[in-house]
């Protein structure tokens, strides 16, 4: 059975091993993109993630679906791990916190799911909608795994987060969490592969705001 890429944690310790990683927490590397969908009235409609897994866990995870054997991975190729991965989401709320005007936001199912292969990286790319699309003078969310089990880190570019269709001076602010000292990364780096991490006070999760008049 292919691995699922949220809740087979079992696997994911698997593929740092099989890279030759230290038994380190975090044991999956993801660099994240977003795209804050708006309705033309105005309202929220949905979040477009992109992300791009580190070189060692893409290299196990794909292991085998090379079906022609041209050495290369198709978007058809990689149809089946997408769906799986996007079918598994909800079981870790999607690694996506929203808000609209401070208030928490329920997702609907993911859709527009799909992989790519390049450069050695696989990535995934799928629509979360909003269950309830709202108007919203400010729009928050929150991207990561507060376990630590998956580092999620937001691209420090120019498009990492990005707004599509929405109304007229609405502005977006990108907010990282501080680089982990190094006695927390050595702790982290010690802890047992099968347990989960304390990160009780860390802040391990990248938020960004859209802010609209």
């Amino acid at each position: 059975m292919r691995l699922k890429l949220p809740s087979a944690l079992s696997g994911i310790a698997l593929a740092a091993a099989f890279a030759g990683s230290a038994a380190a927490h975090p044991h999956v590397f993801v660099k994240a993109k977003a795209e804050i969908v708006f309705s033309p009235d105005g309202s929220v409609q949905a979040i477009r993630h992109r992300w791009s897994f580190d070189e060692a866990y893409s290299a196990y995870i794909t292991q085998g679906l090379d079906k022609n054997g041209d050495g290369k991975l198709t978007p058809d190729e990689l149809a089946e791990l997408a769906k799986v991965n996007t079918d598994s989401l909800p079981d870790v709320d999607f690694f996506t916190v929203a808000k609209i005007n401070g208030r928490q936001q329920a997702f609907g199912t993911p859709a527009e799911a799909g992989m790519s292969y390049e450069n050695k990286t696989l990535t995934l790319t799928y629509t979360l909608p909003l269950k309830n699309p709202l108007k919203a003078r400010s729009f928050g969310i929150e991207i990561g795994d507060p376990t630590y089990f998956v580092a999620f880190d937001i691209v420090d570019e120019p498009d990492a987060v990005v707004t599509k269709g929405a109304p007229q001076g609405c502005i977006v602010r990108v907010n990282r969490p501080p680089k982990l000292d190094d006695a927390t990364q050595k702790r982290l780096a010690e802890a047992d592969i099968t347990a989960t991490p304390d990160v009780s006070g860390l802040e391990v999760t990248t938020r960004a705001l859209v802010a609209c008049p």
